[in-house]
């Protein structure tokens, strides 16, 4: 696990790791139909390869020779001069940091995109501060014949205003055709081929002004004049991108004619720059206009406009005209000068604010995302949220994705700035509206088609507990379709994990948490909290990208049947909810997988599971220490992060940001949080309460009980297992949960919390008996799963007290609610999803999809012996006196005849 991440925040935008999304190696085997796109510049490439070939009648065939010793041995005069007169204007960053890991001391080639002067000097210095071979001495025996050691896809030709032309290119095939003939004449040669990507100006942590974004690098290929205003007002913020060489031995070793060898490389090549150009700058970007027009013209809106027309009795144009409205309302206004601007804004904000952001794990994205469709997927817990996740990825040179935004958001002033910045509105419902669902629809197909990167959040809203949502399947449902209408581009689905320390709407969260209606966003609530946020001290975040998912590999699980052709817009295949379903789930458990554990959420570990939420000071420090002892010897995943700081450093960070209160004593201080707080702290602990499931399981198990065998303490784990795996978005399978438990119970022998009566297999463990240092420990780690527990207890309560046949799933829930209620007030102040519907909603939705209950003829739930067997281990981990509250506040179902329901011997049906 990359648990104890030794790092110090950085101020922003400083990037913690290189900032593009890398490219995948060129490959020298053929392109795919979904990466071989031919473009206007490669179909030039395809058929100038025979006039370029060498001939013996050619001048240049002396290329051919065998290698002889270079003419050169140094950098000609005229770069060395024209190197100097650039240095002053040229400041590059190199990706990777180290490319001359790609020199292994055979010869090297490199390939650019374009010729131009300026791009040959570029590459110079580069190679110059990496280390590597210079592309402007020649290669032994000088097989290009030409003096260097570079060769380009395309010539820059301009006219007077420095546009270039398109008809006008000139390729440079010929010069990889007398690389490749070279090959073939000297057996003994074997010439590496590195391809090298030059952006001028993007950057932006190094532009200096609005004009300069005029300036930055794009899609279009300028000519001298532009480019020389572009190194000029750009050229500090120059990225130089290395890619893994590619073995010309092995490309000519394949054996195929001449002709087609240097056309399948040139289009390799050009795929390769393809893929790193979009994800450095993005796509072409169209206006929202003409995004709009193509939404607007295409079939299925068109279908359901006259569909509109013809249920409200009105004319085409008129339901054309709503069409548009609702395009116009949806559709985001990307604007790179604005981006840039907001860059500005948001620079000294976020510095201001927090102390820093934390990024780990962005160069597995880099190694997975070149060729496809990016769908960002983050956790949802703040506002902060798409800010903060577009203003890193551009800070560290990938295009900002589109993000998908509630219309409540789309404020006076505040939401044209979004929308600029990539932002499209939708509506929160859009339940019986065809014609704005196809709208979206087509608008969200357009997107994907287009490869815009895309970014939304599944969970619909901001979590106000702190865990993650059970996900909502529109937008994933969206997109598979868009896919699926046409399979060419890949889609990766990114999850994402967003770890704040304080959030700038949690006084809003403990208002709504505490029964008050959420307070609809105004532009005026916007401004006067600013002052307020600018006063505070919100912590560190840490953003940490999670394993990315390929939707092929999702749809070869689900889509049975499916042959990997287009599906028409108006088929809807049998696996599709299913596949949605799924790929849900599997998003929110990757989240969960990249979860950081940060100082506020292990003090929130600790203190809660107190009384009055305070500890001394020792007790809370080696708390601390022992939930960090549990994450590095039993680690979740490999994308889990712990703080580094010590538990003293931990302690001392909560009060430097006033979380924690320090209460001098003679006999040790004491540590506490008011009542207030820690309603706010809990929201922190349930951020990471899934990473402690089985060390909880085991604490609960032995708050109640001596002793326990091990196979006891797994085989209840294991039943227990998919009730927690639906709430908390747990990876295993319930028997790697019950090896889970067996490393995490050697654990707690070691730290003596339990012992090991005999040495059996499965063999005894026991607890200390009275109140301990060791018993308070288990208390503090079984604490926060406890009331999950007694939460399922009370669902199995309340079935049992009605019988089966009485209730509803709807009214047991309602019912569970009602409990938990009477429960909390009753008892020491709960957690506030204590009682949260959704949550008995999952619980008892699992119950059905195990078939521990099922619905009769009349949506009444049914249930057998199991489910009393069920009720009778949660005995094992509830004491007593719980038990009997929770069986004495179990309200009961309004019954006219007073009669109790017969037991019922139904058998559950089959699934």
């Amino acid at each position: 696990m990359s648990a104890m991440q030794n790092q110090t925040p950085l101020p922003f935008p400083e990037p913690e790791k290189p900032a593009t999304p890398a490219a995948a190696p060129v490959s020298a085997t053929p392109p795919t139909d979904t990466d071989a796109v031919a473009t206007a510049d490669e179909s030039v490439i395809d058929t100038d390869i025979e006039a370029a070939s060498p001939t013996p009648a050619d001048p240049d065939a002396e290329a051919t020779a065998p290698p002889r010793t270079p003419l050169i041995v140094s950098r000609p005069l005229w770069a060395k001069l024209l190197g100097k007169l650039l240095e002053p204007w040229i400041e590059l960053r190199l990706e990777p940091e180290a490319p001359s890991q790609f020199d292994d001391g055979r010869p090297v080639c490199y390939v650019l995109e374009d010729y131009g002067i300026s791009n040959a000097l570029i590459l110079d210095r580069a190679c110059q501060e990496a280390g590597m071979p210079s592309p402007l001495t020649p290669l032994a025996g000088d097989p290009l014949g030409r003096k260097r050691a570079y060769v380009a896809l395309s010539r820059r030709h301009a006219n007077a205003l420095g546009l270039a032309p398109g008809a006008e290119h000139k390729t440079h095939s010929g010069s990889l055709a007398r690389l490749l003939q070279a090959h073939r004449d000297n057996p003994s040669l074997d010439v590496q081929l590195v391809p090298v990507s030059i952006f001028v100006g993007r950057a932006p942590d190094k532009q200096s002004g609005w004009f300069s974004v005029l300036f930055s690098e794009n899609w279009t290929l300028v000519g001298r004049f532009r480019r020389m205003l572009a190194i000029l007002l750009n050229g500090r913020g120059t990225l130089v991108r290395f890619s893994p060489p590619v073995s010309l031995r092995g490309i000519v070793d394949e054996g195929l004619p001449p002709e087609r060898t240097v056309r399948k490389l040139s289009r390799v090549l050009r795929t390769h720059f393809n893929r790193i150009r979009a994800a450095v700058i993005g796509p072409d970007l169209s206006t929202r206009r003409l995004l709009i027009d193509k939404v607007l013209a295409s079939d299925p809106v068109k279908q359901a406009i006259a569909d509109q027309a013809r249920r409200d009795g009105s004319k085409p144009q008129d339901a054309w005209k709503k069409a548009h409205a609702y395009a116009w309302e949806i559709a985001a206004d990307y604007s790179h000068p604005v981006v840039r601007s907001a860059s500005f804004i948001l620079k000294p904000i976020w510095n201001r604010i927090y102390r820093g952001v934390l990024v780990h794990h962005l160069e597995k994205l880099k190694e997975a995302a070149p060729g496809h469709e990016v769908v960002y997927v983050p956790s949802h817990r703040s506002h902060m949220d798409y800010l903060l996740l577009s203003y890193m990825l551009y800070t560290r040179g990938i295009v900002p994705p589109h993000i998908v935004a509630g219309i409540n958001l789309n404020l006076p002033v505040i939401g044209t700035l979004l929308r600029k910045g990539g932002a499209f509105f939708i509506r929160r419902s859009i339940r019986g509206n065809m014609l704005y669902s196809a709208v979206l629809s087509e608008y969200v197909a357009q997107l994907i088609a287009g490869g815009y990167s895309v970014e939304y959040f599944i969970e619909g809203g901001r979590s106000r507990t702190g865990r993650l949502l059970q996900p909502k399947g529109g937008m994933i449902s969206m997109t598979l379709r868009a896919y699926l209408r046409q399979p060419i581009r890949p889609v990766l689905f990114q999850p994402i994990y967003i770890g704040y320390e304080k959030l700038m709407e949690g006084n809003s969260y403990l208002d709504e948490l505490t029964g008050k209606p959420k307070e609809k966003e105004s532009i005026w609530q916007l401004i006067m909290g600013i002052p307020k946020v600018l006063r505070s001290n919100y912590g560190q975040v840490v953003v940490n990208f999670g394993e990315p998912i390929q939707l092929s590999r999702v749809l070869e699980t689900h889509a049975v049947g499916w042959d990997g052709k287009a599906v028409g817009e108006d088929d809807k295949p049998e696996w599709l909810t299913g596949t949605v379903s799924a790929l849900a789930q599997q998003i929110q458990v990757n989240v969960n997988r990249a979860a950081d554990v940060n100082p506020i959420n292990l003090i929130a570990l600790a203190l809660l599971s107190t009384p009055k939420h305070a500890m001394g000071e020792a007790d809370l420090l080696a708390q601390i220490a022992l939930s960090k002892k549990l994450l590095e010897e039993v680690p979740y995943s490999d994308r889990v992060t712990v703080t580094p700081h010590t538990p003293e450093q931990i302690v001392a960070h909560g009060e430097e940001i006033n979380v924690l209160r320090r209460i001098r004593h003679p006999l040790g201080d004491v540590l506490d949080v008011d009542d207030e707080k820690a309603v706010l702290l809990s929201y922190f602990r349930n951020n990471v309460l899934h990473l402690f499931t089985a060390s909880a399981w085991i604490a609960v198990s032995f708050l109640h009980n001596r002793r326990m065998s091990r196979n006891t303490l797994k085989r209840l784990g294991q039943n227990v297992y998919p009730f927690l795996q639906a709430e908390l978005f747990l990876p295993w399978t319930p028997e790697e949960f019950a090896e889970r438990i067996d490393r995490t119970a050697d654990v707690f022998i070691r730290e003596g919390m339990l012992e090991q009566v005999n040495d059996d297999e499965g063999g005894m463990l026991a607890r200390n008996a009275g109140q301990t240092d060791e018993v308070f420990r288990l208390r503090g780690l079984g604490h926060p799963l406890q009331q999950a527990f007694e939460r399922y207890y009370i669902a199995i309560s309340v079935l049992a007290k009605n019988g089966p046949g009485v209730l509803s799933a709807a009214e047991l829930e309602s019912l569970c609610h009602l409990a938990a209620q009477r429960l909390s007030l009753l008892y020491a102040q709960t957690a506030p999803e204590f009682f949260d519907k959704s949550l008995f909603r999952s619980f008892i939705q699992k119950l059905r999809e195990m078939r521990l209950v099922w619905p009769d003829e009349n949506s009444k739930l049914v249930f057998d012996e199991r489910l009393n067997q069920w009720a009778r281990d949660a005995k094992v981990i509830l004491g007593r006196e719980l038990r009997h509250t929770i069986e004495k506040v179990s309200p009961e179902a309004a019954n006219p005849d007073n009669s109790a329901p017969a037991a019922t011997d139904a058998k559950p049906p089959a699934a």
